[in-house]
Parts: structure tokens; C-alpha cells; sequence
């Protein structure tokens, strides 16, 4: 049995492969998630996508629309993983990779807004006027509705495919401490069953005008936790450091986590693993996701963008695989897919990948079809001697350790 010191989890935030057993159970549109593939349907238009890092670990196992041949990859494993959970939602994903099996998605509120009741109350009780309240990117809805924000110091409310609340406005205008106090309100009314949502985003911005605003690095989540304790509280309990880097400490609410770094970009997250991996030398997890696949690409179905971004990703990745330390496991997945030449702009129900890359591992293949994105978690606890509580889901997958 290999033991790791660190084994560090890198989620390709919607980064999906398709062929979810039960993708007819979810749709958008009208049109059900069955045949959704977000990898395979950008490699299909973009075959020779310059991405050799990934290919020497074999995502050509999972991906077979890349214009390139299957290579062996003896210091890796590659597996599909499927979500048991119910959602196909950001804090769904991760949270069943820590072990929490959600039966009851969270409340969206994508194609009706929420509803006039809520508004009027936030209006009430932050004293700002409420403009939006529809589902949007959050560069578009500033390039409509910024200008309005500054000039009456109002509120923009804006959803997406997940579960949130979220409120933008200027710093310069509204000032983030009280854009803070607006969204500490509405996760209080957002409590209410009738409106409850997992997050409450607060989205501060800068610039003079729609053609130069920008969301800053002030944003901040308030989520709620997990309902039972997760593979990072048993690691934090156990001494183990969880250092999260990008969104995962507001997906979590904090719960369970040890050490945690903003992030602007997908390209900040990679420099700030590589800078972690270089210079720490600590116990446990760390645990990091790149949100820009699926905010600023799969959600505007932007296939060509979503393509450049993966291949940013991946010379990054060879970055990071230089100054992986011997006792160093990488794991590298997905949350749920986010197929940008699909209907709509909704997330799709999808498989997503598992690859494992260690130099320890000398007998690396394709392990087919795994149930359950909780063998991560299950995995991780076992790398550490930890017991797998039986609240949680998720068996590990003893190739890999």
C-alpha cells in the first residue's frame, strides 16, 4: 500500500465526460441531459486540442473524440465517475466528494426569478432598491444594469443554474462592508424554505462604465454547511491540514477547513497550487477549484473559449507535475458537466473524470465506471488510516493506494 503525506484535489469545475446513467432524468428547455458531453463535444471541434500533459495520463481513455492514440500511463489511473446524489449542482458535486449524499436538490430559482415577496421584504430591510432578479452572467447583467447601480445606489439581484442569491454593486458607490450587510440579510431571509438557496453571493465591482466593469476579489459567499460532518472535518479532527484554494471554502462554509486563498482565475488557482506544492511540506489535502470552465465558458456557451481555457489548464498542469514532491498524490475531476454546445445555459448531468497520478504508481490503466463521486473522499480517508464514518457514501478505490 502506497500512503501519501498530501494528496491534492483539483476540480475542473463542470469539466463533465458525458454518459450519466441517469442523464434522462434531468433537462433544460424542454430537452433532457441524455447525450450531453462536455469534453468529447469541444474535442469533437476542436480534435487537436494542445493539451499533452493531460493525454500523458490517459484522458484519451475517457475522451475518445481527441485526435490522438490511447497511451499507456503507467504512473496514472483514469476512471469515470458517477454522481449518486440528486442535482447536478456545484455544492452537490463537492459535497458528495467529501462524502454527503444529497437526495433533495437545491432550490433554483433560474427561469422565474424569485418571487416578489422576497424582493419586496430585501428592499425593506436593506433600505436599497432591488433591480434584476433574473438569471444572468455576471458580466452581462454589469454591462446592463451597472450604470443603473451607481446612479441610484440600488442592488442588482441576479441567479444562475445553481442554487444562489446573488447581489452585486459598486465598491466606490455602495462600499463592500455594506454590500456585505445586504447579503448577511438575504441569507437570513433565504433561510425561509420557500426561498432557500444553498448560497448568497455578494459581487462587488468596479469601473466607470459597462465597457470597463469588473468584479473584483471582495466577492464573498455566505453558504450553508453540510448537513453532517465531511472527509475534511474527520481530517481537521485527525490533525490534517484541508487547505482550500478558489471557492471551496465558501461551498463548505468554512466547515472542516484549515487554510484557504482566494482566487481570480483559473490561471491564479494553478500558480497559487504550484507556489503551495513548492513551498509547504504539510499532512493532508488540498483541495482546489478552477470556476472559470464553467462561469465564464460553459454557462455563456463559449465552446472556443472553453477549449483555450483547458488548454491553459493543461500547460499549467505540467507546471505542477514538475514539483510534485514523491509523497504527493494528484487527483484531477469534476464537479458535474456544463456542455457549451448544448440547449440553454444550464449545467448537464454528466459522468466526470477521476484521473490519480502518482511516480509511486507503476501499474497505471483505465479502471472503468465508478458509483459515487464519494470514492474521492473514501479514498483520502484511507490514505491516512482514517475510518470512513457510516453517514457518509463512498468506498475506496484500493488501486489507487
Amino acid at each position: 500500500m502506497n500512503n501519501y503525506k498530501r494528496i491534492i484535489l483539483v476540480v475542473m469545475d463542470s469539466l463533465g465526460i458525458g454518459n450519466a446513467k441517469d442523464a434522462n432524468l434531468f433537462s433544460q428547455e424542454g430537452k433532457i441531459d441524455t447525450g450531453s458531453n462536455t469534453f468529447n463535444h469541444i474535442a469533437e471541434r476542436y480534435p487537436n486540442m494542445r493539451i499533452p500533459n493531460l493525454i500523458s495520463l490517459g484522458i484519451k481513455d475517457l475522451v475518445p473524440a481527441l485526435n490522438t492514440e490511447k497511451l499507456t500511463h503507467k504512473h496514472s489511473f483514469t476512471i469515470a465517475l458517477n454522481e449518486t446524489s440528486n442535482g447536478k449542482d456545484t455544492m452537490t458535486g463537492h459535497w458528495e466528494m467529501m462524502g454527503i449524499y444529497t437526495t433533495i436538490p437545491f432550490q433554483t430559482f433560474t427561469d422565474t426569478g424569485f418571487p416578489s415577496e422576497l424582493i419586496e421584504e430585501l428592499e425593506k430591510r436593506t433600505g436599497h432598491k432591488i433591480i434584476g432578479n433574473y438569471s444572468s452572467s455576471g458580466t452581462k447583467i454589469l454591462e446592463d444594469l451597472g450604470e443603473e447601480q451607481m446612479k441610484d445606489n440600488s442592488l442588482i439581484l441576479y441567479t444562475s443554474a445553481d442554487s444562489v442569491l446573488q447581489l452585486a454593486a459598486h465598491e466606490g458607490v455602495t462600499g463592500v462592508p455594506e454590500l456585505y450587510r445586504c447579503c448577511e440579510i438575504a441569507r437570513e431571509l433565504c433561510m425561509d424554505p420557500k426561498y432557500f438557496v444553498g448560497r448568497v453571493i455578494a459581487r462587488p465591482f468596479i469601473g466607470e462604465n459597462k465597457n470597463s466593469f469588473k468584479r473584483t476579489a471582495n466577492r464573498h459567499d455566505y453558504a450553508v454547511s453540510p448537513s453532517e460532518k465531511t472527509v475534511m472535518n474527520i481530517l481537521e479532527e485527525n490533525g490534517y491540514e484541508t487547505s482550500c484554494i478558489g471557492k471551496i471554502n465558501d461551498i463548505f462554509n468554512g466547515y472542516g477547513v484549515t487554510k484557504t486563498q482566494k482566487t481570480v482565475s483559473n490561471y491564479d488557482g494553478m500558480e497559487k497550487l504550484i507556489n503551495e506544492v513548492k513551498n509547504t511540506n504539510y499532512e493532508g489535502l488540498c483541495f482546489v477549484n478552477l470556476v472559470e470552465f464553467d462561469s465564464e465558458f460553459g454557462h455563456r456557451r463559449n465552446t472556443e473559449g472553453y477549449k483555450n481555457s483547458i488548454e491553459e489548464f493543461d500547460q499549467q498542469l505540467g507546471e505542477l507535475l514538475a514539483v510534485l514532491k514523491d509523497d504527493d498524490l494528484l487527483m484531477i475531476t469534476a464537479d458535474h458537466g456544463n456542455d457549451p454546445t448544448w440547449i440553454g445555459s444550464d449545467h448537464t448531468r454528466e459522468q466526470v473524470p477521476l484521473i490519480v497520478y502518482s511516480n509511486k504508481i507503476e501499474n497505471g490503466k483505465y479502471l472503468g465506471e465508478i458509483n459515487s463521486f464519494g470514492s474521492i473522499g473514501a479514498s483520502i480517508l484511507e490514505n491516512f488510516g482514517l475510518k470512513m464514518p457510516k453517514t457518509l457514501i463512498g468506498s475506496p478505490i484500493k488501486e489507487i493506494l
